[in-house]
This record gives structure tokens, C-alpha cells and sequence, in this order.
């Protein structure tokens, strides 16, 4: 008797266990919910001086990444006021999106290379630096088509 109980014990336990375990995600995630994240590292105004080059883009294999580093480079004047949404003013200690592609991080990053193509896109719409970094912040760049840059962008 004495050891069913032990048994039994050890079962309501295990049960309280897992069920909390289970629980407390959901209920962490339920909380962060309503909290503003703030807006990733970025420069406010425009550059003063010489902005840092983008990594050649024959430097990489796929032609998706390819484009994503051609069009950073044309708008690099735009993405220097852009924040990024991966974070790598965290990890990485970036100071805006064009340090993505002055290094190789943006062709390793999907949010990366849809940042950079949103802006490009944008700024081919007439939109200033402030109003594509409010599309941003919108989340806007996730409705980039990449399928569009399958196949190499026509040379400047």
C-alpha cells in the first residue's frame, strides 16, 4: 500500500510539473503580447560623410542574395536610416540595416535581404528614408515578393 502511494505521489507531481512547464510559455508569451518592442538601432538623418561599401555581390552564389546586394547598394543613403527587424543591433552590434550588407550578415538573413529590397522598391516609388522606415516598422518588407529576384536584376 505503502508504495502505491509513493507511486501515486510521484504521478501527481509529474502531472503538476508538466503542466506548468506546458503553462508558463504560453503565459509569458500572452504578456509580451501587449508590449511595445522597441525599434532597432538606426541613423536618424542622413550621412555626413562617405558611407562604407557593400560586399561584392560576386562574392556569393545565389542570384536572390546577388540582387539583395546589388539593390543595397543603390540605396545604400536609404538603408543607413533603416532599422532591422533580426536584431543584429543586438547581436551583432549594427548601427542600421546598411551594415548588413557592408558585411556578409545580410545574405545570411531572410529580414535582412527583404529590408533592403523593400527599401529599394520604395525608393523607386518616390518615398523619402523616414516614410520607407515607417513601412518598416509596419512590417511592411514581410510582403516583399522574392520570387521577383529569382533571376539576376539588370546591371545599372
Amino acid at each position: 500500500m505503502r508504495a502505491k502511494n509513493m507511486v501515486f505521489c510521484g504521478s501527481v507531481l509529474c502531472v503538476a510539473w508538466l503542466s506548468l512547464a506546458l503553462a508558463a510559455p504560453r503565459a509569458i508569451s500572452h504578456f509580451t503580447q501587449g508590449m511595445e518592442e522597441p525599434v532597432p538601432a538606426f541613423h536618424n538623418e542622413p550621412p555626413q560623410g562617405p558611407l562604407p561599401g557593400t560586399v561584392s555581390p560576386t562574392e556569393f552564389n545565389d542570384v536572390v542574395v546577388q540582387n539583395a546586394y546589388i539593390l543595397a547598394a543603390r540605396v545604400k543613403r536609404i538603408l543607413y536610416q533603416q532599422p532591422c527587424y533580426c536584431h543584429c543591433d543586438r547581436s551583432q552590434g549594427h548601427k542600421s540595416l546598411l551594415d548588413c550588407f557592408a558585411s556578409k550578415h545580410g545574405a545570411e538573413c531572410g529580414v535582412c535581404m527583404r529590408e533592403a529590397i523593400y527599401s529599394y522598391e520604395q525608393s523607386h516609388h518616390g518615398k523619402n528614408a523616414a516614410q520607407i522606415r515607417a513601412g518598416i516598422e509596419r512590417g511592411e518588407w514581410q510582403q516583399v515578393d522574392m520570387t521577383k529576384y529569382q533571376t539576376p536584376v539588370a546591371a545599372k
